[in-house]
């Protein structure tokens, strides 16, 4: 690896004014006037606050709108995430790579060290939005997609938060892109995995959702332990020429051994099998199941392996490690960090044990 290599350097200009309003509202979502240097180049951009319970901590995640000009390298909105309980400041970006190495959807993302008014605010990772832009830069065909937004976006009738009948089919959901025409397409898809019968499930469900690409979702899950990531913290894009729903991972700091608040979480916690109404539904057909077991065979023969993982886990934090000591709310846990490729190692050694250990549950 080039030792010379460097990350993005990111500037942030913002009125004191401006500041204390930001600081004093962090629950507001209106964002505030600010300006944006990178790659030489000066941005008048909108910011506010990003996440739930994250804003809380003291180093905050952002979100960047860009006002003038209104687009960077084809993005008019990113987001910074500060990645402040993951000890490696990897885990999303290597989760990322990783869906995307096993055929799933998944933004792009990148490490950036962040200064704010001259003062350093240090790593952050740097997320591609899931929008018309998404789509665009992948020339994928038009289409919708709906974030999910909480634990009711567990693809059931029913509330996961409430346990009572959903009193929308959208519960759960928000339209990020698309028309009040494709709110009815998705609330046919949520109702159809609930109402299909067992004995038709296998031939009616393929017009709704392509399946090949939802077991690799799920695969991704089960191999990164995202526990959340069954009914949380994806987006569903429906392509609009097949009209097929497909799973785009979102906020994956909570994995490789981790829990979201940064703690060890053992490797046999996530079960093979998941959760969710569609997972079950689409387990329980003899044909899915095995095209699932084969698939997550063949994963842990290729890329779900210390041989391929160790190196690029290795290469991120070697480019990341001289600013984790630039970083004010990093650089006196440069121990910890140190730890985490023998951490994330030990973690897939783990994970593949229990996972073959389990793989007869699903002949």
């Amino acid at each position: 690896m080039d030792k010379a290599e460097k990350i993005p350097q990111y500037k942030l200009f913002i009125k004191p004014s401006d500041l204390r309003e930001l600081e004093w509202t962090i629950w507001i979502d209106d964002p505030i006037p600010a300006q944006l240097t990178l790659d030489r180049k000066r941005f008048d951009i909108d910011l506010s606050y990003r996440g739930s319970h994250i804003r809380d901590f003291s180093k905050k995640s952002y979100q960047i709108s860009f006002h003038k000009p209104t687009k960077y390298k084809g993005a008019n909105l990113i987001h910074l995430n500060a990645e402040f309980k993951d000890p490696s400041l990897i885990r999303n970006k290597l989760s990322f790579d990783f869906f995307s190495e096993i055929g799933v959807l998944a933004p792009q993302s990148r490490h950036i060290f962040l200064t704010q008014n001259g003062k350093a605010e240090g790593i952050y990772l740097e997320i591609e939005s899931v929008d018309e832009n998404f789509l665009k830069k992948r020339n994928l065909p038009n289409g919708s997609i709906f974030y999910a937004v909480d634990g009711d976006a567990n693809f059931s009738l029913m509330s996961d938060l409430d346990k009572e009948t959903k009193k929308s089919l959208e519960l759960g959901y928000e339209r990020k892109y698309g028309t009040r025409a494709d709110d009815h397409y998705f609330q046919e898809f949520i109702y159809k995995i609930n109402t299909i019968p067992q004995r038709e499930f296998s031939r009616k469900i393929p017009k709704y959702v392509d399946v090949d690409k939802y077991l690799r979702w799920l695969a991704g899950i089960i191999f990164t332990s995202n526990y959340d990531g069954f009914v949380h913290n994806y987006a569903l894009y429906r392509n609009g020429d097949n009209g097929l729903f497909e799973v785009i991972p979102w906020d994956y700091d909570a994995t490789w051994g981790r829990d979201v608040n940064g703690k060890l979480m053992e490797a046999n916690y996530v079960p093979i099998d998941g959760y969710n109404t569609l997972t079950a539904r689409l387990l329980a057909v003899d044909g899915f199941r095995k095209q699932y077991q084969r698939l997550l065979i063949d994963i842990m023969n290729h890329q779900f392996t210390v041989e391929f993982m160790k190196p690029k886990v290795e290469k991120l934090l070697t480019l990341i490690r001289p600013y984790v000591l630039q970083d004010p709310y990093k650089k006196q846990h440069i121990n910890d960090f140190d730890l985490e490729l023998g951490f994330i190692t030990k973690y897939i050694q783990e994970r593949r044990k229990y996972l073959y250990g389990k793989l007869a549950k699903l002949n």
